[in-house]
């Protein structure tokens, strides 16, 4: 029996042990492709903002020790009692029926825990909820059934659709799942507020890198916000069950330089404005009504 036990649990060991060993590389190797999720990553994405920074700093150097600790601790406990007083070690068992100080320790020392669990917690919850007043840059997403739509209010209300590529779409460099027409743009450095609704269903608008995720609820405005130094590519997904195609509504946000934005500001700016003239029309028939 025992023997059988012990071949079911080094048969899943030697099944398990080379997915985990594959994951050590994408730790290291995450750096070279922040904002990207990696074959069989069991870690956070490399932070991208000082929030997501202050999140993995919380789970990975801070909660985790406590539970890792409290894991063994409970583990050990429960191994010593079933041997201390198993039926042949412990034939004549106590009668005690409390021990006030055992009381007293498993009660205190459980809220000691979850306070100094809270202290970091409740700073980081306040960060991301702080939104910056004096944001260098707005941007509206809008959740639909099954893509996001992008509006600039401080650029003339400047608006495009951003729809995933197809398979047939890809090209080089592009991600399956991931990619889209038009992404997301920001300039580097720069404090960005994210207004976030929907149009139909609770979608979520959720970068991993950058520590954010809020919801996209109809007739709803909520908030969010990041600020990204790096320049580079992030990817986001959706992560709220918003229909059938919930797994086809990624973000990717590229964050370019000052003088790259600049560029692709003015660019912008013609490309999508029969799309601003569209939905200024649009605007103007709902007043009119």
């Amino acid at each position: 029996m025992i023997r059988s036990i012990y071949n079911k649990f080094f048969q899943k060991l030697k099944f398990s042990l080379p997915v985990f060993l594959a994951s050590l590389p994408t730790i290291s190797y995450a750096s070279e492709n922040i904002g990207v999720p990696e074959d069989y990553q069991v870690t956070f994405q490399d932070a991208a903002t000082s929030n997501m920074a202050d999140i993995t700093w919380f789970h990975n150097s801070f909660l985790f020790p406590i539970i890792l600790v409290i894991t063994l601790f409970v583990t050990a406990l429960l191994i010593y009692v079933m041997i201390r007083f198993s039926a042949k070690n412990n034939p004549n068992p106590s009668k005690t029926t409390h021990n006030s100080l055992i009381e007293v320790i498993w009660t205190v020392v459980p809220v000691i825990i979850l306070i100094v669990i809270a202290i970091p917690s409740f700073r980081i919850l306040y960060t991301q909820q702080d939104i910056p007043i004096d944001a260098d840059l707005t941007i509206k997403a809008t959740g639909y059934q099954w893509y996001w739509g992008y509006e600039y209010p401080d650029n003339d209300g400047m608006y495009f659709d951003s729809l995933p590529l197809e398979e047939d779409e890809l090209t080089e460099g592009k991600l399956r799942l991931l990619s889209v027409d038009n992404p997301l743009v920001v300039p580097a450095g720069a404090v960005v507020r994210v207004q976030v609704t929907s149009s139909d269903v609770i979608h979520n608008w959720a970068v991993p890198s950058f520590g954010v995720k809020m919801d996209a609820i109809p007739g709803r405005l909520n908030e969010t916000w990041f600020k990204v130094d790096n320049p580079g590519v992030y990817y986001g997904m959706c992560s709220e069950l918003c229909g059938v195609r919930h797994a086809f509504m990624p973000i990717e946000v590229h964050v370019l330089d000052n003088a790259d934005y600049q560029t692709w500001l003015a660019s912008a700016s013609e490309q999508f404005a029969s799309t601003m003239k569209h939905n200024n029309n649009i605007e103007l028939v709902k007043l009119i009504k």
